[in-house]
């Protein structure tokens, strides 16, 4: 008996047409498969580059309809983009006296109103006016700001993290900064940190009540702003669960760079130095997921449907890796890509796009992007375009033009640039001390020998004379501080 011949993606294409059109396939559900096609990702090349910033480009974001791209950048300026014409519709400063790290265009707001974060540790406001763009100040940071994040639908609320480690609440109706609460470590074995460096939040779409973020250690934090009361009189500082890979957990080596929510609420996580990784709900460790301590959520994981009494800690679903691509150098964003999340996507220090398949975690595509790192990489809200920027000073638009298909690289470890290590990504005294201090108190431990004692003090004396060398990076992929930026 004769093997039957594979159905190519091209077959599947006529099929779904010929469906389409004698009704037995909506438009909707036609529309979703087309976008979501692998032959339309294979497909993606460069459209457009967008040029007028004058510095790394951290930031970009589409507006709800999809026309507009927001860009920000280390040259202070904010820009929205006909992104099809590849022509910058309006150009303006931020208000910000360092590099913009994030832009936003607020919903229902006619693209009129837009939020914005930055290195100063800013949180602004731009209206755009008939007379002009205006700006105020809305909250401050201790530090930089990293991320803000809009509640789902609303033209007035959204939140903001920084590496002071506060996550602050922001309504624009009334202009008023909220402090919610300043993240803290999981216990107190890392005296050294008084409280996490933020670089990621994000809502779950489906709970807009729920919100994640994540920074300087292992650990996403899942809090629920209905545990909040506004007088102040509750502490919402309490995650409701905490995400991890169970290999990463006591792993004092790692930190979180992005994470962003799918609409099936499934929370996606990129590690400094490690993976990408897919949690689901039932994945949570619990609000106390010290590892001596039970991991018992019944209590509190209760309240917003979630269930971890039927489940050990060994017992837990692990959560689907990607991996193939670097992330030591920068704070790097990672998204999902297709109208049901059906791709993850990332930027590398080696420039390239990497794209896996959600499903599975099998790579599918690795892009040339930038000759140095890729940080951002945003999808269209409706369609099969991605936007990425990263150190260059120009925004690559990616459509699904190719003629050809390419195929993966045979070895995908010649991308991959060599680490420089955590000593890289510091940039304040602060950071310095608190890295020495932990490094000091591992190598002290009674288990040490003299000999290894002796080589940590040679350690802590080579980053103490290599600090000043490294402290001029910028973690965003940022503009080189002087050394009067690092001690202000």
């Amino acid at each position: 008996m004769k093997n039957k011949r594979a159905r190519t993606s091209v077959d599947k294409a006529v099929v779904d047409v010929w469906q389409r059109e004698v009704g037995e396939l909506s438009t909707r559900n036609f529309a979703h498969r087309l976008a979501a096609s692998e032959d339309l990702v294979l497909r993606l090349e460069i459209y457009k580059k967008l040029k007028k910033h004058r510095g790394c480009v951290n930031t970009v974001s589409f507006n709800a309809d999809g026309n507009i791209l927001v860009s920000g950048s280390d040259d202070k300026r904010v820009i929205l983009w006909d992104w099809e014409t590849g022509n910058a519709k309006l150009t303006f400063q931020s208000g910000h006296v360092n590099n913009v790290f994030q832009a936003k265009i607020m919903p229902y707001s006619d693209d009129r109103s837009l939020v914005t974060c930055a290195a100063d540790g800013q949180v602004r406001h731009a209206q755009i006016l008939e007379r002009g763009v205006e700006t105020k100040l809305l909250a401050k940071h201790q530090g930089r700001a990293h991320k803000v994040v809009i509640e789902p639908g609303s033209p007035y609320i959204f939140y903001t993290c920084g590496e002071d480690g506060l996550v602050q609440h922001i309504d624009l109706r009334t202009a008023a900064s909220t402090e919610l609460f300043t993240c803290r470590p999981v216990d107190d074995s890392r005296a050294y940190m008084p409280f996490i460096h933020l670089n990621a939040i994000a809502i779950d779409p489906r709970n807009p009540n729920l919100f994640a973020v994540a920074g300087s250690d292992e650990y996403t934090r899942l809090y629920d702003i209905r545990k909040y009361k506004w007088d102040g009189s509750n502490d919402i500082g309490q995650p409701t669960d905490y995400f991890c890979p169970p290999h990463l957990i006591g792993n004092d080596q790692v930190g979180i760079t992005g994470l962003t929510f799918s609409d099936q609420s499934e929370l996606l996580v990129s590690y400094s130095d490690e993976f990408i990784y897919l949690f689901t709900r039932d994945m949570g460790l619990g609000p106390n997921p010290i590892p001596s301590s039970p991991l018992s959520a019944c209590n509190e994981a209760s309240d917003i449907g979630l269930d971890h009494s039927a489940t050990d800690a060994n017992e837990k679903a692990i959560p689907q890796v990607y991996e193939g691509h670097r992330n030591c150098e920068t704070v790097k964003g990672v998204n999902f890509f297709g109208p049901k999340a059906d791709y993850v996507v990332s930027g590398s220090d080696c420039g390239h796009i990497f794209i896996w398949r959600k499903k599975g975690g099998e790579l599918i595509r690795v892009m040339e992007a930038d000759k140095d790192v890729v940080n951002c990489i945003e999808s269209h809200p409706h369609t099969t375009v991605l936007a990425s920027s990263g150190i260059e000073s120009d925004i690559k638009i990616w459509t699904p033009k190719a003629i050809d298909k390419p195929t993966l690289p045979a070895k995908i470890e010649q991308f991959k640039q060599k680490p420089r290590g955590w000593l890289y990504r510091l940039t304040t005294p602060r950071d310095l001390m608190f890295h020495l201090f932990s490094l000091q108190r591992r190598e002290a431990s009674p288990e040490r020998n003299a000999l290894s004692l002796s080589a940590a003090s040679r350690e802590l004396l080579g980053h103490i004379l290599a600090f000043n060398a490294n402290s001029d990076a910028s973690s965003d992929g940022g503009n080189a501080s002087g050394p009067e930026d690092l001690f202000s």
